[in-house]
């Protein structure tokens, strides 16, 4: 858990909240707080299996992983490829269009062209091509709109996709099953304050929408699981513009390691579907492996 990326923080809370209900269901857990001696940590504890609760680069995009591949370890959640993909926002959406799932025209830029002008006519959103957790978004409504100013925590590459509006919907799978839909209700953008922050959003679980909406998320995210190759749980997030029914769901993102938070998504859908948080860390340890 922790590690080095912009998503430090909310590792650190999944982590200790993931110790917590394994200690709870009767594994020995040590917390290992991820720095550059994480091999020679891991290599000197012996786990039987590595509960990887890292967020963001390096502990969600397949370095790790591959670490744990050299070591033979055990892990959970995706593995190298899976996570590879799902952490690289515009290779994700090559393998979601391949597969038939529906997604927003978007282009890689760099950040000087991205403040210089619009790339593409507006709205549009800016993000990270390689982050999670809403870290860096910005959002162009209009033409009248300036280019943005990006900011320091941007890097120099970064994705401008179409801007997708609606309702934010999100549905969590579990091995090969999707468990539900979240209507994520907030008062403007899912931003990071938003997701992790005591009442920055409100969840409807199960989301009180149309039943073809509903089992289209399921499916969708069913599907976005397999195409990427994801193992263990994930979590794919849409918006969806009600006026235009099934033809305005889209899929925005695959997350291969999903918050494990007091106020994370995953862990609600799992609780409303009968699984608690023990037994969802319990299922996320017994299905761990190499080669994932």
């Amino acid at each position: 858990m922790g590690g080095p990326s912009a998503e430090r923080e909310v590792s650190l809370v999944s982590g200790r909240a993931c110790a917590a209900a394994l200690r709870g269901e009767g594994y020995e857990v040590v917390e290992i707080d991820a720095g550059r001696d994480l091999s020679e940590r891991l290599s000197a504890c012996a786990p039987d299996v590595v509960f990887n609760a890292l967020h963001g680069r390096w502990g969600e995009d397949g370095c790790v992983q591959g670490m744990l591949e050299w070591l033979r370890l055990p892990y959970t959640h995706s593995g190298v490829l899976a996570s590879a993909l799902a952490m690289d926002k515009q290779r994700s959406k090559q393998a979601f269009r391949a597969a038939g799932l529906p997604v927003v025209e978007s282009v890689i830029a760099r950040r000087t062209e991205v403040e210089a002008a619009h790339v593409m006519a507006p709205p549009y959103v800016v993000k990270p091509n390689n982050e999670g957790s809403s870290v860096g978004i910005h959002i162009v409504r209009s033409e009248v709109d300036t280019p943005p100013r990006l900011g320091g925590q941007m890097p120099d590459i970064v994705m401008v996709e179409a801007y997708a509006p609606g309702r934010e919907l999100t549905a969590t799978v579990m091995g090969d099953r999707a468990l539900t839909v979240t209507d994520i209700l907030t008062d403007g953008w899912y931003d990071y304050h938003a997701k992790y922050a005591e009442g920055g959003s409100r969840h409807v679980v199960p989301a009180d929408i149309p039943s073809e909406i509903f089992e289209a998320c399921l499916a969708y995210a069913l599907r976005a699981h397999r195409a990427l190759g994801c193992r263990g749980l994930s979590r794919t997030d849409f918006r969806w513009d009600e006026a235009r029914g099934l033809d305005g769901l889209i899929l925005l993102e695959t997350n291969t390691q999903p918050g494990m938070t007091p106020t994370s998504l995953s862990p609600e859908q799992a609780a409303s579907c009968g699984i608690s948080f023990g037994a969802l860390c319990r299922w996320i340890v017994e299905d761990a492996s190499c080669a994932r």
